[in-house]
C-alpha cells in the first residue's frame, strides 16, 4: 500500500472496524492499534480491557489484511483517567472520564505511539466530523447521525490533535455503518455497542472508587438548604446533582439532590425546582472553532452527554473562568462535568462546570 500511513484506534467494535474498512478502501496504509488500557487479568468485560476485545481487534485487522498492534496505555489510563475519576467523586464532582481519556489517551498517547510506526495520521470510529473553517482554525461538525454524535465529548481536543485525525464514519448513520460491514463481511457487524463505562462494567462506581482510593466513605447527613437535617446518606460517592432514586428519604414527597458538600459531608436535598439554573460558572476551556470567548458571544450549550442543548450567552471571567447565561433554565447542572458550546453545528469550545450561580444579569 503506497498511501498515507495512517494508525487506527481498533477496539473490536464494529464502528472502528468499519472506520477501518472504509479508509483502506481510499487508498490508506491502514495500521490497527488496539489500546490496552487496564489488565486483562482483572476479567472485566469492558472495552478496553477484555481478552474478546483484543481478539476481536486482531480477527478484523486479519480480515481487512492490516497490520495489528496491541499498545499498552495501562500507565496513561490510571494517571489520566481513574486516578481523575476516583479524585472527583471523592471531592463531591461528577467526572466524565471519558472526555480525559479521549484527550491524553486515544489522542495524545496513540498519536505519539502512531509517529513510532511511522503514522503521521490517526483515525478513530467516532461519530463526528472535522473541518477547516475559514478562519483557518480546526473544529468538530456534528455527525450526521444526531442520535449518534460524539462530539460532546470531544471538545477538549487541541488543534494539533484535530489536524492529524481522521473520522471516517461520522457522516453516516449507525445503521448505515452495520450495513457496510454486513456487506464488506466484517466479523464483528452484529457486535452490540459497548454501555457501560469501559473499566465499571457493572456500573457500581462506588465500590470502584473504594477499592481504588483504600478509603471507606462515610456516612453523613441528609440537609434542607437552611442546614436542617432529614435523614442519612451512605456516602456523597453515591449522589450527583438532579438524582431522586436510590435516597431512601421518607419526606412525603419526591425530593432530589441539589447540592453535594464534601467539606461537611453533607447531601443537600431539596424541591424538583431546586435543581434548575438561570447561569453556571465554568474552567479549564478549550476553544474549537474560535480561539477566545468574546463578552454577548451566542451559542448553544450542552450540560451533559444526552443533553438536547440550550441557548446561552457567555461573558468571560477573571482567571479564565467564563459566565453562561442561559435563555431557559436548564436542569441538574453538575460540577465536573462538561459544557460544551456549539455554533452552526461546529464545537465552538467548552469547559467543566464549577457550579451554577444566581446571576441573571440580562441576556444580551
Amino acid at each position: 500500500m503506497n498511501g498515507p500511513k495512517i494508525v487506527i484506534g481498533l477496539s473490536g467494535g464494529v464502528d472502528s472496524s468499519v472506520a477501518a474498512y472504509l479508509l483502506k478502501e481510499q487508498g490508506y496504509d491502514v495500521l490497527g492499534v488496539t489500546m490496552q488500557t487496564i489488565p486483562v487479568q482483572e476479567g472485566v468485560r469492558g472495552e478496553h480491557g477484555d481478552l474478546q476485545m483484543i481478539e476481536d481487534a486482531k480477527k478484523v485487522a486479519d480480515y481487512l489484511g492490516i497490520p495489528h498492534y496491541v499498545a499498552d496505555f495501562q500507565k496513561e489510563f490510571k494517571q489520566y483517567v481513574t486516578d481523575y475519576f476516583v479524585r472527583e467523586y471523592l471531592e463531591g464532582r461528577t467526572p466524565n472520564p471519558c472526555i480525559v481519556c479521549n484527550r491524553m489517551v486515544k489522542w495524545e498517547a496513540l498519536l505519539s505511539y502512531g509517529k513510532k510506526l511511522g503514522a503521521s495520521q490517526i483515525a478513530t470510529g467516532h461519530y463526528a466530523r472535522i473541518d477547516r473553517l475559514s478562519n483557518g482554525r480546526y473544529a468538530l461538525k456534528q455527525a450526521a447521525s444526531s442520535a449518534k454524535d460524539q462530539t460532546y465529548a470531544l471538545y477538549n481536543l487541541t488543534q494539533e490533535q484535530l489536524a492529524a485525525t481522521v473520522m471516517p464514519v461520522g457522516q453516516y448513520e449507525k445503521e448505515e455503518i452495520r450495513a457496510i460491514a454486513e456487506r464488506a463481511g466484517i466479523p464483528v457487524a452484529n457486535k452490540p455497542d459497548s454501555q457501560e463505562i469501559c473499566f465499571i462494567p457493572d456500573n457500581d462506581y462506588a465500590r470502584y472508587i473504594e477499592k481504588k482510593s483504600g478509603k471507606k466513605v462515610p456516612e453523613g447527613n441528609y440537609v434542607t438548604e437552611d442546614g436542617t437535617v432529614v435523614g442519612r446518606h451512605k456516602g456523597i460517592i453515591h449522589y450527583t446533582i438532579g438524582q431522586r432514586k436510590g435516597l431512601n428519604l421518607s419526606m412525603g414527597r419526591p425530593v432530589f439532590v441539589r447540592e453535594i458538600r464534601p467539606e461537611t459531608n453533607e447531601v443537600v436535598v431539596g424541591e424538583n425546582e431546586d435543581v434548575f439554573a438561570s447561569a453556571l460558572t465554568c474552567t479549564k476551556l478549550n476553544w474549537m472553532a474560535v480561539d477566545k470567548v468574546t463578552k454577548g458571544m451566542e451559542v448553544s450549550a450542552k450540560i451533559r452527554y444526552n443533553h438536547k442543548g440550550e441557548d446561552c450567552v457567555l461573558e468571560p471571567l477573571e482567571q479564565g473562568e467564563v459566565l453562561c447565561r442561559f435563555k431557559r433554565p436548564v436542569r441538574a447542572v453538575t460540577p465536573g462535568q462538561a459544557v460544551v458550546f456549539y455554533q452552526n453545528g461546529y464545537v465552538a469550545g467548552g469547559g467543566i462546570i464549577i457550579g451554577k450561580t444566581e446571576d441573571t444579569g440580562n441576556l444580551v
